[in-house]
């Protein structure tokens, strides 16, 4: 098992949709040990294959809130997900509906997600699971989600947050590919200390 590099915004493998898996062999067992890992160091909440810079449909997560029948901690390949709860269209709450990713490094921006969704796919056995989320536990979900179709969160944000975001991009080059960080040796982006034990049901990270 080994930790991986997260690539960062602009790395092309971010920005397409992921091709899925066709089998789950020793490789791609590999692949979700090192996710594993990479996750732990991080102190993320979740993370998927691109973000690694594998592009396949397979992600993980870490959960700090209540998963219902799910796994606390758990992956998901070739996940199909559908919103039950509707997304509203008010403005997000810039207190307690704010997101981070791991592959926009030190930023965190307000964003709405559905409140209840449903997810099914295979384990890492291959086997069929199902289950429903709610709240921030269907907000790491949705993050997940997107990266396998090839979205950040940051493109989702409304027009306020996306100027602030786009002025981010400029700044720091992340226009081109060939940016990453190592969990566990770079520096925490969001600066959390080694020893902290911090539950995210302000702010996720995936």
């Amino acid at each position: 098992m080994a930790v991986r590099p997260i690539v960062i915004h602009g790395e092309p493998v971010l920005h397409r949709r992921a091709v899925e898996v066709e089998t789950i062999d020793e490789e791609i067992r590999r692949l979700i040990q090192d996710m594993y890992e990479t996750l732990d160091a991080s102190r993320g909440v979740g993370l998927a294959a691109p973000q690694v810079g594998v592009g396949l449909r397979i992600f993980n997560w870490k959960s700090p809130v209540d998963t219902g029948d799910a796994p606390q901690r758990g992956v998901i390949i070739n996940p199909h997900l559908r919103l039950i709860g509707k997304i509203s269209q008010e403005t997000p709450d810039p207190e307690n509906e704010v997101e981070g990713c791991l592959s926009a490094p030190g930023y965190s921006y307000p964003l709405k997600r559905s409140d209840h969704v449903e997810v099914q796919g295979l384990d890492a056995e291959g086997n069929p699971i199902s289950f429903e989320a709610r709240g921030w536990f269907a907000r790491i979900l949705q993050h997940e989600y997107d990266h396998l179709d090839g979205y950040l969160y940051v493109n989702r944000l409304n027009p306020r947050w996306a100027r602030r975001w786009k002025k981010v991009v400029k700044r720091e080059g992340w226009t081109e590919p060939g940016y990453s960080w190592l969990p566990g040796q770079d520096p925490d982006p969001f600066g959390h200390d080694e020893n902290e034990e911090e539950a995210y049901e302000e702010s996720s990270r995936a």
